[in-house]
């Protein structure tokens, strides 16, 4: 053993195993005492911190036939040519998932056992992995260090920034077989075609509730708590996911960055400005399966599918049921007489939104004669 060596396995104590009985020799909690000077990625070991350090220093000698991207080493490209032909070799012993790289395996069979080792010291959250918690704590620390090169954007990870840009190309490699939708992300993808497949493997334990991917659980699973940690400091409004809060923020400070070039209106985001350019063009990709009917955006045809299976939401005071909770809200104001919606103008109060915005027109003189509205 060399000098070198010896100090290596001397800085970490070994520890054992709780699913063998083996010992590691090379693992120590939370200690990565060896720092990458190029970027803040740290490691257990010295030859982990070497074998990484190549990725900066070395020429990249294996090329994907496919895509050709370069890898520093055979074993890397082996690993990412699994993305083209799609083999997952590794296997959960719990539920079946399927992993293209054994690392990835491990790490999600610690979702089974709540095994979150690493806690923020912020806020409640905890992670399965310390990268994981490094990232987040960016977000508490406002710290946002890659930068985009064609707009004024900036990201707490490389891999977002990735993402990102590929809205400045249009790129959306990742295509559906089935429809004519294509995506920016691989897993985009395969949340999407559960979608023909009707499949729902994330099943909420509080109600009959199932859902297409385990974020779209999570953000329904705050229904049930109540739970909504992100708070506006300038109203009263809390949200369940810090995206919603970062949008709802521009309604203060007037953030609308998305400008359609047909009229004045603007949006907080970018997906927003593409519904509202189909306005202009009249376009309607969302079929009906079941009717002719099309739509402009995507959830307005899975709003409108319910017409033909379900409506979930039933008046608890008379037979009548909904297809969205928000209707059977305003329905149920007309039993409590409830008008929260006030005018500012004059003494009278609605129970809708819509009702008080149409009754407004009366104040300012505005008349819609395509829509018909008497007053």
């Amino acid at each position: 053993m060399t000098q070198t060596d010896t100090q290596e396995t001397d800085t970490v104590s070994s520890v054992s195993c709780k699913c063998c009985t083996g010992t590691l020799n090379n693992i120590q909690g939370s200690q990565k005492p060896y720092k990458c000077s190029l970027c803040d990625k740290s490691f257990t070991t010295l030859s982990s911190s070497k074998r990484h350090q190549t990725i900066h220093t070395c020429k990249k000698l294996f090329r994907c036939s496919i895509c050709s991207k370069e890898f520093t080493r055979s074993s890397d490209l082996r690993i990412h040519q699994r993305t083209h032909t799609s083999e997952k070799p590794f296997k959960c012993s719990i539920c079946s998932k399927k992993f293209t790289r054994s690392a990835s395996m491990h790490l999600h069979q610690r979702t089974h056992t709540c095994e979150k080792a690493y806690r923020c010291s912020f806020c409640p959250k905890a992670f399965l992995q310390s990268s994981y918690l490094r990232k987040h704590q960016r977000i508490h620390a406002g710290e946002k260090p890659y930068k985009c090169s064609l707009c004024p954007k900036t990201f707490v990870i490389p891999s977002y920034l990735r993402k990102h840009q590929r809205i400045h190309v249009d790129e959306k490699p990742y295509k559906c077989s089935v429809c004519y939708k294509a995506f920016i992300l691989s897993s985009w993808l395969r949340n999407h075609e559960r979608i023909h497949a009707e499949e729902k493997p994330y099943k909420c334990s509080l109600c009959p509730k199932a859902f297409i991917n385990s974020s779209s659980l999570k953000n329904h699973q705050g229904i049930h708590t109540g739970e909504r940690p992100h708070k506006c400091s300038l109203c009263p409004k809390a949200f369940l996911h810090f995206s919603s809060f970062k949008n709802h923020q521009r309604t203060h400070t007037g953030g609308k960055l998305y400008k359609c070039s047909v009229c004045p209106k603007a949006y907080i985001q970018s997906s927003h400005l593409r519904d509202h350019s189909r306005i202009h063009t009249g376009e309607k990709p969302y079929k009906c399966s079941l009717c002719p009917k099309t739509f402009t955006r995507s959830s307005d045809l899975y709003t409108h599918q319910r017409i033909h299976r379900e409506k979930p939401h039933k008046c608890s005071l008379c037979p009548k049921a909904f297809i969205q909770s928000s209707h059977l809200r305003d329905h149920s104001r007309m039993h409590t007489g409830e008008k929260p919606h006030k005018c500012s103008l004059c003494p009278k109060a609605f129970i809708r939104s819509s009702y008080l915005r149409k009754h407004q027109r009366i104040h300012t003189g505005h008349r819609s004669i395509s829509h018909g509205v008497k007053h």
